[in-house]
């Protein structure tokens, strides 16, 4: 009997680990393939081992119940084998959840997620990466929005990026610089200063995004991205006001953060 009910909860096991199984291929996680190997080795060194105490706790009984002199209620003391295998079943099953824990995806795996692999990004300056979100505001400071820096260094490890602004004098462009510059954007990243560009007028970044033929545009500007919808492959709106979808490869999120769901 207690070889049957060893056999169930056995069966019991492998249809819960089966289910993982099942999990584990729609994850695609190589890290799990190995701790499900762990976790079937040591599930069955768990249900072994009660077998093996069982034998042990018989041979003691049949020298003790040989032997003269020696009480019989030492059978008393003996712990049911239900007992034990319930006991390995909890454990083996214990060690299966802990493999099987599921593992929050980085910030560098969440952006090439949500970029779709896309290669090239181009994406303007105001209103997404800095703080300012008008040309005549640049003529007094340029500010990075710390919120925004570690998805935009996440962004340059992996993406082809390109940095682009309208502007009003060239004070303005040194400022937008020396504000990247000392949020360490083309240290830490791989953002290098030719990959900055700035222009005088709206369609004058309109033109640079079309010539650049990114997989990405990230824009403040409702026009622009309504202009370039039927050009790009994705575009991202970033406006702090909800509006309606323009068009199926258009998303929209108040900030570039928020969208990569960093905060």
């Amino acid at each position: 009997m207690a070889a049957d009910t060893s056999k169930e909860e056995l069966l019991q096991l492998i249809k819960r680990i089966t289910f993982k199984i099942s999990n584990l291929f729609d994850s695609q996680s190589i890290g799990a393939v190995a701790g499900l190997a762990i976790a079937i080795f040591f599930t069955w060194r768990l249900l072994r081992s009660p077998g093996e105490s069982q034998r042990r706790q018989r041979k003691r009984q049949a020298a003790t119940s040989s032997s003269p002199g020696v009480s019989t209620h030492s059978n008393a003391s003996v712990v049911p084998s239900g007992v034990c295998s319930s006991s390995a079943d909890s454990r083996a099953q214990n060690v299966v959840d802990e493999f099987f824990q599921p593992i929050k995806p980085t910030l560098g795996q969440i952006v090439r997620q949500r970029l779709n692999e896309g290669r090239k990004v181009t994406c303007r300056l105001l209103g997404v990466i800095l703080e300012e979100s008008s040309p005549e505001e640049l003529q007094k400071q340029a500010t990075v929005r710390p919120a925004t820096l570690e998805v935009l260094l996440e962004i340059t490890k992996f993406c082809d990026l390109y940095l682009m602004e309208r502007v009003l004098d060239d004070e303005s462009e040194k400022r937008v610089l020396v504000a990247l510059e000392d949020a360490g954007v083309f240290t830490s990243g791989g953002l290098v200063k030719d990959k900055v560009l700035f222009c005088c007028t709206e369609n004058g970044r309109s033109s640079f995004v079309r010539q650049l033929e990114p997989d990405w545009h990230i824009d403040s500007n409702p026009e622009i991205i309504s202009q370039l919808a039927r050009f790009i492959k994705y575009e991202l709106h970033v406006s702090s006001f909800r509006t309606e979808r323009t068009a199926a490869n258009v998303f929209t999120a108040p900030s570039l953060e928020q969208f990569f769901g960093s905060i």
